[in-house]
């Protein structure tokens, strides 16, 4: 099945709901973190995450573990939504770049595909700070499996 997102096709297989994604985040890290899915466009998933005191180092800035939760959030979650239905997707690798310090705000991760196929697919996520600084670089790429 192909969705329509805004005026064009869209690359969603799986589209699931904002308030969908939030549900299913109950009760586990993404919650814990504060991420939420912000936003589905035709080919990216958005996601923001506060910096505060939980996702800080000891020195009062970004851990960069939380960044890269981040990004595999949302690679995670685009991943699935761009999979057949029936299927389900698990992290390969995670990688990130640490490019900038942040010590408060917000920042954003988005993911974008490199490679959407039927047994893996790899995502590029870009997180940047609220004045659209690039924060890190990061890619996931996921399997796609059956059930």
């Amino acid at each position: 099945m192909t969705y329509i997102v805004g005026n064009a096709v869209s690359i969603w297989k799986n589209l699931i709901s904002l308030d969908e994604i939030a549900r299913y985040s109950k009760n586990t890290m993404v919650e814990f973190l504060d991420i939420s899915i912000i936003e589905i466009g035709d080919d990216y998933l958005k996601a923001s995450m506060p910096v505060c005191a939980k996702t800080h180092r000891p020195m009062g800035f970004l851990h960069g573990g939380a960044t890269v939760t981040l990004a595999e959030t949302v690679g995670s979650f685009a991943a699935y939504m761009a999979a057949p239905p029936g299927k389900h997707c698990v992290g390969l690798e995670v990688n990130a770049n640490h490019i900038r310090s942040v010590k408060t705000g917000l920042i954003y991760a988005q993911a974008k595909p490199i490679h959407i196929g039927r047994s893996t697919q790899v995502w590029d996520v870009r997180i940047t700070d609220e004045e659209n600084n690039t924060v890190a670089a990061s890619r996931i790429t996921v399997a796609v499996l059956d059930g």
